[in-house]
């Protein structure tokens, strides 16, 4: 398969929308030093400038405590007294700033004492999820909380944050009780008591899964007068493509025995053959697969429904909040090249659709079920829980640094093996990326390599051709790890070995060059990626 680069190919910025945020666990792990040391280093090495989580308020961050919760006796229920302290969320985002990062502030979810109703989220550290029973109440709150951020780092700084209200209020069980009206009056009330305080800073919503909401959400806003900077929604690959960009609220009202009744869960069949001494990985992995390895995947879903949510959004800036190649956390596909294949391309093809975009998440410290013992177990993160980066670590590096300008090159992503070319400011240099992308592969499939051929008009011998590959044996830490014979507590001797076994970089690369056009040879297996960097010998056009 040959590809071409023209010398006059025209170039645009390269707007790399991935940077703007990333993704993390709830609030309260931002306290943790494992945590703080690893954002730092997706800042540092990926260049990303935000960091968003959830549960800025549930009960774990004690940001409004009453007699009922801090003195559980009988009749504290009825005592009035409550207290709010906002010291924790500010530890939250000393360590963020400390990080070199800015916080993308979601305001979620409800203290329990505020809540209409008692109902909780699925994740081991039970946030609330039911709307507020007071609104005044809640809106005096909000501000208050808004009052703390301006006091503690200035108005100047805190109007370069964005706010987001809540997250994902389409899924009823693990994150909203109530129905998309329920939450359209959240955001209204919300964004209003934010905009009280200071009206410079950015608020927006609906924050979504899949797409959805975007157009009745405008409308609502439009209606009812609240104010709306931006809006933001969440993308996966494995999300039902008949379901993106829905307005129905058919599914969120579905309880969990509906759901399971719908998908005729059977738990004896499914736990067939476990042994309690196997830990719950195998049990998890049983009852969530790997969603990315299914038959009616969308190559192209991000990008299609970005610019579906671009034309809802009536204007305004569009914020995927979280995506990400597989929506589920367990699954095997999450530590491999699978999903920096598709990530990559995905990210390039939805480019002209996205102001900004937060993969979810950043690390494997995340915690929603419980911390695995084993180092590599299908955890969201571009890193391990000690660090280890993977191969989407790898691949969003060294996208970054691959130049500020793309090439336009109609067609090039369309198909299995795919294309990208950007260069630098300066004009010096010259990046290729070259990957064969396919969600449908499994791990351990074998697939013929496809020879792929780069040929770069170039009036000029280069000074240097350079490639760094991630494939089975470059990039790989999961194999590195498999190969140490999988230990579930590693050592720091053993966690710098996989480091230093999987990292990647440039090496000299043979190539071609005759009649004004270099040429550069490679093979491809499924979800490979392979950078190539030419630098120019002579000043001269790409």
């Amino acid at each position: 398969m040959k590809f071409t680069i023209p010398a006059n190919a025209p170039a645009k910025p390269f707007h790399k929308h991935w940077q703007f945020c990333v993704g993390s666990g709830h609030a309260a792990m931002a306290m943790r030093t494992d945590y703080c040391e690893q954002l730092k280093q997706i800042h540092d090495e990926l260049g990303i400038e935000r960091v968003r989580f959830h549960g800025i308020f549930s009960d774990d961050m004690h940001t409004y405590d009453t007699m009922s919760t801090v003195m559980p006796m009988p009749g504290s229920e009825q005592v009035p007294f409550y207290e709010n302290s906002f010291r924790l969320p500010g530890l939250v985002y000393d360590n963020v700033l400390k990080a070199g990062m800015k916080p993308f502030v979601e305001l979620s979810f409800m203290p329990s004492p505020m809540a209409k109703r008692p109902t909780r989220g699925t994740f081991y550290w039970k946030p609330c999820i039911a709307p507020p029973k007071d609104e005044a109440q809640w809106q005096a709150y909000i501000q208050k909380f808004v009052r703390f951020l301006l006091n503690r780092y200035g108005k100047e700084e805190v109007e370069t944050w964005f706010f987001e209200v809540w997250n994902e209020p389409d899924l009823k069980t693990p994150f909203f009780d109530g129905t998309h009206e329920d939450y359209f009056r959240l955001y209204e009330i919300t964004a209003k008591a934010v905009k009280a305080v200071d009206d410079k800073l950015k608020v927006g919503g609906p924050a979504t899964s899949n797409s959805k909401w975007v157009a009745a959400f405008v409308d609502y806003c439009k209606a009812h007068d609240a104010p709306v900077d931006f809006i933001t929604t969440h993308q996966y690959a494995g999300d039902p493509i008949s379901e993106v960009c829905d307005q129905k609220d058919a599914d969120h009202m579905k309880d969990t025995a509906e759901i399971q009744a719908e998908y005729k869960v059977d738990f004896t069949q499914l736990f067939a053959g476990l042994k309690p001494e196997d830990g719950l990985l195998p049990m998890f992995r049983r009852t969530m697969p790997d969603n990315t390895e299914t038959d009616d995947l969308n190559r192209d879903l991000l990008r299609d429904a970005a610019e579906q949510v671009q034309k809802q959004a009536d204007g305004l800036p569009v914020y995927y909040t979280e995506w990400n190649g597989c929506a589920t956390f367990g699954a095997p596909g999450n530590d491999t090249r699978k999903v920096a294949a598709y990530d990559v391309r995905a990210a390039l093809s939805a480019e002209d659709f996205i102001e900004g975009s937060s993969i979810w998440c950043f690390s494997d410290i995340f915690e929603e079920i419980h911390p695995f013992p084993e180092e590599f177990h299908g955890g969201y993160g571009l890193v391990t829980q000690h660090g280890i980066a993977k191969p989407l670590f790898h691949a969003l590096r060294l996208l970054g640094q691959a130049g500020d300008k793309r090439l336009e090159l109609p067609g090039a992503l369309d198909g299995e093996v795919s294309v990208a070319a950007f260069r630098d400011a300066a004009d010096t240099q010259l990046t290729v990326l070259a990957t064969k992308q396919n969600l449908h592969h499994f791990a351990g499939q074998s697939t013929p390599a496809t020879p792929v051929e780069i040929e770069v008009e170039l009036d000029a011998k280069p000074q240097s051709v350079q490639l760094c590959r991630i494939d089975e044996e470059h990039g790989n830490p999961l194999k590195c790890w498999q190969a140490m014979g999988e230990p579930e507590d590693m050592t720091p001797a053993q966690v710098q070995q996989v480091i230093d076994e999987s990292a990647v970089d440039y090496a000299p690369a043979p190539y071609e060059y005759a009649d004004g056009k270099l040429t550069v040879k490679t093979e491809l297996v499924t979800n490979d990626l392979a950078f190539i960097r030419i630098v120019k010998a002579i000043p001269h056009k790409f």
